[in-house]
């Protein structure tokens, strides 16, 4: 049975993602800026006073709602389990990918904005749980053989990372004018076709 502060927390964390999702909902239908915290407390069914509880600003509710995209892939990879690191990196990307729809590429470009004027380099912290998760995938994909271990399986996972972020900012600059999740999908393609064609060099030479 939960206690009074674990009931806080709970109802705490729901108001929050209670705000994040009426902005969404708002975004989709005109800019972040001409959103309100009146409106966004409106669709939430909250007090401006609530609103300010949780968040000083609309601009820091941007930055927490781009927070949870590492735990929302996590949760997706505990829904599907165990999966060979092939697929367990397609469901990464394709969960990040989804995420950043949900969002919409105009809240998405407003917080990329917000990033580079606050010079925020927090995207590839080896902590991060997306960029760990794909390092793990290419580091159980190398232990098997599957890709090369050179170069390192650090730096595949940076470069897998920038270039998928790459996309992410593409679709924003075309205005969200074609499908993310389709575009990071034949992309990946490309790179488990090098996986595994590396993997097919790495047993003709142990055959060698």
């Amino acid at each position: 049975m939960e206690d009074y502060q674990q009931r806080r927390q709970r109802m705490a964390a729901h108001t929050q993602q209670a705000i994040l999702n009426a902005a969404m909902e708002l975004c989709r239908d005109k800019s972040f800026d001409k959103v309100s915290v009146r409106d966004i407390c409106h669709r939430a069914g909250i007090t401006t006073g609530a609103f300010y509880h949780h968040f000083p600003s609309k601009e820091a509710m941007l930055a927490r709602g781009f927070s949870s995209l590492d735990e929302y892939i996590k949760q997706e990879l505990q829904k599907q389990g165990p999966q060979q690191p092939a697929q367990r990196l397609a469901l990464i990307l394709t969960s990040y990918a989804n995420f950043m729809e949900s969002l919409g590429w105009e809240l998405t470009a407003r917080y990329y904005q917000q990033r580079l004027g606050n010079c925020d380099n927090s995207t590839l912290d080896p902590q991060r749980f997306t960029l760990h998760a794909i390092h793990a995938c290419l580091q159980q994909a190398a232990q098997e053989g599957i890709i090369r271990s050179q170069p390192s399986t650090q730096w595949i996972a940076d470069f897998v990372f920038r270039h998928f972020r790459g996309v992410v900012i593409d679709w924003v600059l075309n205005q969200g004018s074609y499908s993310l999740i389709e575009k990071l999908r034949q992309d990946y393609r490309f790179f488990e076709s090098a996986f595994q064609n590396g993997g097919a060099e790495i047993e003709q030479s142990e055959r060698d």
